[in-house]
């Protein structure tokens, strides 16, 4: 993270202390070299999960940032492809350095939680988003999926299996997600970016109550744990008529 390539620690703590708009626009230039990006095998076995599912026509990517995922849709999508994101910063980078081949791709400036289309995508994906919304934001977000979804489009994206309480990334985790707690307290605006309110069992639930049909799909390509449970999975929610 603190390569040349990457941001200084200086510009971490600033975009810290920014919104969450105003941050991701001043990390943009540098952000695809930061573990904030989704890894390169995690968009591939989506990929391939989504390949055994389509093809699909339209699709959308919901807080695209930088454009990781566009690729990714571009490989299922026949007609066209959209990547939405709030940061101006994030989309500038997505139109210089996301060109996939195949369907017509165009990027919007827009917030997830109120988006601008009506029901005109057959596919929406999201990748490691979630953590900025509030767990009481779920609802209307998932609303606002549903809602640009055709009948019978599907809301897809992976999510990681929590880590072991007994597990060092378990305590680094939750030692972040108090010190955003203390900076959110005591400094305005907020910037909201929790890796611990994101529940599987909360989303699924509140998929289902906002219309959506929820199925699991486990990502073979990270195996399982030592409980036999799978290491990442794939949530497939499923517009209902």
């Amino acid at each position: 993270m603190f390569s040349p390539e990457g941001p200084s620690l200086r510009e971490l703590a600033v975009q810290a202390l920014s919104s969450v708009e105003r941050g991701y626009d001043l990390l943009a230039p540098k952000f695809d070299h930061t573990p904030f990006r989704t890894p390169e095998p995690v968009l591939d076995a989506v990929a391939s999960a989504l390949g055994r599912m389509g093809p699909f026509d339209a699709g959308l990517d919901l807080c695209c940032g930088t454009g990781a995922g566009v690729p990714v849709l571009a490989q299922v999508c026949r007609r066209s492809v959209t990547g939405v994101d709030f940061s101006a910063g994030m989309l500038d980078v997505a139109r210089e350095r996301t060109r996939p081949a195949g369907p017509q791709v165009s990027w919007v400036r827009a917030d997830a939680r109120a988006l601008p289309f009506g029901p005109a995508f057959d596919l929406v994906v999201s990748f490691g988003a979630f953590g900025h919304f509030l767990p009481r934001e779920l609802p209307g977000l998932f609303a606002q999926v549903h809602g640009v979804l055709r009948p019978g489009g599907s809301f897809v994206f992976p999510v990681l299996a929590p880590p072991r309480p007994t597990s060092p990334a378990y305590w680094m985790l939750l030692g972040f997600d108090a010190v955003m707690r203390v900076r959110n307290a005591v400094w305005r605006p907020p910037f909201v970016m929790y890796y611990r309110a994101f529940r599987l069992s909360e989303v699924r639930r509140e998929l289902e109550r906002t219309g959506f049909e929820v199925d699991l799909h486990t990502l073979p390509e990270f195996g399982r744990r030592r409980d036999g449970s799978p290491r990442v999975r794939m949530v497939v929610a499923r517009r209902l008529p």
